[in-house]
């Protein structure tokens, strides 16, 4: 029925929920307060959400929240990496996986 060329098709991606990004940021926006971070970016990608911490933007990224829909029902879809792409904590809530960049201490 359809005459002419049909649009191209939005990718799916994988985000983060308004809860998810309110957790994240509130812990951020202390992190920036006492001086520690100071920049951030975030990716969407196919299979997963970053983001990112930066003490300056022009270095590599302190830490990396990621989300990984597809490892919910193993280690969890939640992980923490540090610079060197080290986890420093995965588990299935989120709150729980923060609680480890609480007391990190910057470098």
């Amino acid at each position: 029925m359809g005459g002419g060329p049909q649009p191209p098709r939005q990718k799916p991606f994988v985000g983060f929920d308004r809860r998810e990004l309110n957790t994240i940021l509130h812990l951020y926006g202390r992190k920036v307060a006492s001086g520690e971070w100071r920049d951030y970016a975030m990716d969407f990608l196919k299979d997963r959400a970053l983001f990112s911490i930066y003490k300056r933007a022009s270095e590599r990224p302190l830490y990396v929240i990621e989300k990984n829909p597809r490892l919910r029902n193993r280690q969890g879809q939640y992980m923490v990496t540090i610079e060197d792409g080290r986890v420093l904590k995965r588990g299935h809530e989120l709150d729980t996986v923060l609680r480890v960049l609480e007391l990190a201490v910057v470098r």
